[in-house]
Order: C-alpha cells, then sequence, then structure tokens
C-alpha cells in the first residue's frame, strides 16, 4: 500500500513540475513579432470584434480565464457572441507555441 501512495505522490509531483513547465514555456518577447506580423490587423483596430492590445477591460474576463484556455481558443478558433477568432489568427502556417507567445504578449500588454 505504502508504495502505491508513493508512486501516486510522485505522480502528482512530476505532473505538477510539467504543468508549470508549459506555462512557463511561453515567451512574451518573441510573441511580439508574431503580434506585429498578423495579429495586429485585429487585435489593433478590434477588426471582427477582438479585444484591443491594451484594452484591460476587454481582456480581463479573457484573461481570467487562464492562459491555457486563452492559448488553446487562439488555436483551434472561437466564435462568440462579441466576435470571432479564427484558428490561428487565420495563419495556419504557425506552431502552437508561436500562438502561446503571441498570445502571451498580448496579455503581457494587456494586463
Amino acid at each position: 500500500m505504502s508504495r502505491f501512495v508513493s508512486a501516486a505522490l510522485c505522480t502528482v509531483f512530476v505532473v505538477s513540475a510539467l504543468s508549470i513547465d508549459a506555462k512557463a514555456a511561453y515567451n512574451a518577447a518573441a510573441g511580439k513579432a508574431v503580434y506585429d506580423t498578423g495579429c495586429a490587423t485585429c487585435h489593433k483596430t478590434g477588426l471582427m470584434g477582438a479585444p484591443k492590445l491594451g484594452d484591460k477591460a476587454a481582456w480581463a474576463p479573457r484573461i481570467a480565464q487562464g492562459e491555457a484556455k486563452l492559448v488553446s481558443k487562439s488555436i483551434v478558433g472561437f466564435k462568440g457572441a462579441k466576435g470571432i477568432m479564427p484558428p490561428k489568427g487565420g495563419n495556419t502556417k504557425l506552431t502552437p507555441l508561436q500562438v502561446g507567445n503571441a498570445t502571451a504578449y498580448m496579455v503581457q500588454q494587456s494586463k
């Protein structure tokens, strides 16, 4: 029984550590380049209902959902009551990491 408990605790520790690393993996500084070359098309002007970069009131409820959910919606796309987010902002060549970096940049600029 104690081996089972030890194994379970080790598993929880490893999963927790991986979760922390995954959250830390996004680089907002690298995301600025992705934002500038694509995301700004909508997030600078509010096109298609996109929250504008730096608009704290518009970003607050999105940020409250957590980084993982924001990145996921940015990758797969989202249609809400106020607007639409095409998958990867319409640039299917972006990697999930690039989308995450851009999301981290926008969040950082909008807190």
